[in-house]
């Protein structure tokens, strides 16, 4: 692709690129530990502001996930819980989540169904990127309000999860958490279709100037947003934090 595009071989000639501003999808302040000012919460990847701003490349992204991941909270999370003392847990709610957990083992090990985890994965995956990518519309993320209560319901007559739960499982793990997505991903639908204005990397199709720029709505949606679980089937509740802003304030993105 480069090459089609600037005519040089990239494996005889260095490829021309530079850091050069970037989006600024993270935020949340960290230390050199990666914990925030909240103790005992550290922040991975592109949730925190470490390597955002004018000095990305390529991949950038991936890479400060990857190095978060291996080479920082390995240590830094250890090093917090050995200084750190934990007073032993005793309240009926770390009781009941275990035994949560222990139900959905055996509900898993017990559908032995034809589809594998990777199956709903991947079509889970689909339905995101075709109706919650970077632009979505109100119809596709209507459809996919549709689509993934549906391919929930399936996932939990149909998965086949092999092995064993008193052994390490991979399978089993991986099931426990594209069942987390199915949740994940109503709620990113859900709040997609009320945020009805293009903010910055996502496009709604319907809130666009004359020039097909996206459009902002800050009059209505000046608010940092935090949606409560409330419970199986329940919709969720949303929760506003209000924006203020004193000596710089936002202005509509254009790739003029």
């Amino acid at each position: 692709m480069y090459e089609r595009i600037t005519g040089e071989d990239p494996y005889k000639v260095p490829m021309r690129i530079y850091p050069a501003v970037h989006y600024t999808m993270g935020g949340l302040w960290v230390d050199y530990d990666l914990q925030s000012n909240v103790p005992g919460l550290f922040v991975i990847g592109e949730a925190n502001f470490s390597d955002h701003g004018a000095n990305r490349l390529g991949a950038s992204a991936l890479m400060q996930g990857l190095a978060d991941g291996y080479f920082v909270l390995p240590n830094t999370i250890g090093d917090y819980i050995a200084r750190t003392d934990l007073a032993p847990v005793q309240d009926a709610s770390v009781a009941e989540a275990e035994e949560r957990v222990r139900s959905q083992i055996d509900r898993f090990l017990s559908i032995d169904g034809d589809r594998s985890v990777d199956s709903f994965h991947r079509e889970l995956g689909h339905i995101m990127w075709e109706y919650c990518g970077m632009e979505r519309t109100e119809e596709g993320l209507r459809k996919a309000l549709e689509l993934i209560p549906a391919l929930r319901a399936e996932f939990w007559t149909r998965v086949k999860v092999t092995g064993k739960g008193e052994e390490l499982n991979q399978q089993l793990e991986k099931a426990g958490r594209v069942a987390d997505f199915f949740e994940l991903a109503e709620l990113m639908v859900i709040d997609a279709l009320h945020r009805t204005e293009s903010c910055g990397g996502h496009f709604r199709a319907e809130s666009q100037d004359e020039d097909g720029e996206a459009k902002r709505d800050d009059a209505n949606f000046a608010y940092a947003a935090a949606w409560e679980w409330a419970g199986e089937g329940e919709q969720p509740v949303l929760h506003k934090e209000a924006l203020e802003f004193e000596y710089v304030h936002p202005t509509q993105r254009s790739y003029k």
